[in-house]
C-alpha cells in the first residue's frame, strides 16, 4: 500500500536541528509519542535516547507501559532511560494537582537525564489538540495570553544549572492525522484508558466543553483557537525581547517610562526572580500601584510574610 505524505515536511526540522546530533525524545507509549518516534527515524534520526517515566498512577497498567517502552527501544536499537515516581504522593505532598504535579515529576526526570546523558534537547509529541486544549485550560485558569501559548515549537526549561531545550514538531499536526499515520503504518501503541474519563480539567476540556462550543456555534473552533495560541506565542517572544532585565530593585521613573504590558512583564520578571510565589494578575498590579505617583500606597504584602515596598524612588522586597 502506497503511504501518504509523512506529518509534516522534514525540511525546516533538519536544518533547524540537524539528525547528526544526539537527542532525547520522550516516549509514553502512547500513539503520540510512538508517531513521534516512528517519524523520527523515518526522517534519519538515529541518536535517539527515549525517556519514559513510570508515574505509577494506574497500578500494574503503568508499569506494562514502562517494559512496553523499554521494548520498543531495545527492538529499535536505541537508548533507553526509564524512571519511577509516585505522582499520587507528590501531588498530596506538594498540594498540586495530579495532572500539575506529573507535568513537574517529568520535567525533573528529563532534566536529570539531560545531566547525566550530557544531551540538552528533547523531542516532545505534543500535537495541535494539546495546544488547543492547553490554551483554554490556562485561559479558564486566569493566564495571560503568554499562559495561553505555553506550549511553543521551541522553549528552554531548566532545573539548576541544567538548561534542556524543549522540541515540539508536532504543534500543527492535528489527533485525526497522527491516528491516520499510526493506522497506515501499523504502529503498536499503549492506551490510556484514563483518557476516556472526566476527572481531570484536561479531559473535560476534550470531551465535553470543546464539542459544546463547537455544538453551540456549528463549526470546528479549535483551528481558530490554535490560530490565536500560535499568534500569542509569536507575540510573547518579541515581548520578551523587549522587556528590560531586573535588577534586585526596581527604579520606579523607569517603570513609568515603560508602557503598560512592559511595566507588567518587568514586574512579573521581578518577582519571579524574587522566588515569590502565585505571582497572577491582582498582585502584579498592586506591584503596578506603587508606581503611580499619586498613589498612597507604599507596601504590598506577599506570601511568606515578605512585603514589597516604595521607597526613594525603588520598589524592593523586605523580608
Amino acid at each position: 500500500m502506497k503511504r501518504s505524505t509523512p506529518l509534516l515536511e522534514p525540511d525546516k526540522l533538519l536544518r533547524d536541528f540537524p539528525v547528526a546530533r544526539s537527542y532525547l525524545i520522550g516516549v509514553s507509549g502512547g500513539r503520540d509519542s510512538i508517531a513521534l518516534l516512528n517519524l523520527l527515524l523515518e526522517f534519519g534520526y538515529e541518536k535517539l535516547v527515549v525517556c519514559h517515566l513510570n508515574h505509577r498512577l494506574r497500578g500494574a497498567a503503568s508499569g506494562a507501559d514502562a517494559r512496553f517502552v523499554e521494548k520498543v527501544a531495545r527492538n529499535l536499537g536505541l537508548d533507553c532511560e526509564i524512571g519511577s515516581t509516585d505522582v499520587g504522593v507528590l501531588a498530596k505532598r506538594s498540594k498540586l494537582s495530579i495532572e500539575t504535579a506529573a507535568r513537574f515529576a517529568r520535567l525533573a526526570f528529563f532534566v536529570e537525564v539531560a545531566r547525566h546523558r550530557r544531551c540538552s534537547r528533547i523531542f516532545l509529541a505534543h500535537h495541535a489538540d494539546d495546544l488547543v486544549e492547553t490554551a483554554l485550560l490556562n485561559l479558564f485558569r486566569g493566564a495571560s495570553p503568554g499562559g495561553m501559548a505555553a506550549l511553543r515549537q521551541v522553549s528552554i526549561h531548566g532545573l539548576g544549572k541544567t538548561k534542556l531545550t524543549i522540541l515540539r514538531p508536532l504543534l500543527g499536526v492535528w489527533r485525526h492525522e497522527i491516528d491516520s499515520y499510526v493506522r497506515e503504518r501499523t504502529l503498536q501503541f499503549r492506551e490510556d484508558k484514563t483518557n476516556a474519563q472526566l476527572n481531570s480539567s484536561r479531559n473535560k476540556i476534550r470531551h465535553a466543553v470543546l464539542p459544546g462550543i463547537e455544538k453551540t456555534f456549528g463549526r470546528d473552533v479549535s483551528k481558530a483557537i490554535w490560530r490565536a495560541a500560535m499568534i500569542w506565542a509569536d507575540e510573547e517572544l518579541f515581548l520578551d525581547a523587549m522587556t528590560p532585565g531586573t535588577e534586585l530593585r526596581l527604579d520606579v521613573a523607569e517603570l513609568r517610562q515603560l508602557a503598560i504590558p512592559l511595566q507588567r512583564r518587568t514586574i512579573v520578571r521581578w518577582l519571579r526572580r524574587n522566588r515569590v510565589a502565585n505571582v497572577g494578575f491582582d498582585l502584579v498590579e498592586k506591584v503596578r500601584a506603587l508606581v503611580d505617583p499619586s498613589s498612597s500606597i507604599s507596601k504590598v504584602n506577599v506570601p511568606g510574610d515578605r512585603h514589597i515596598r516604595r521607597r526613594s524612588k525603588k520598589i524592593f522586597l523586605q523580608d
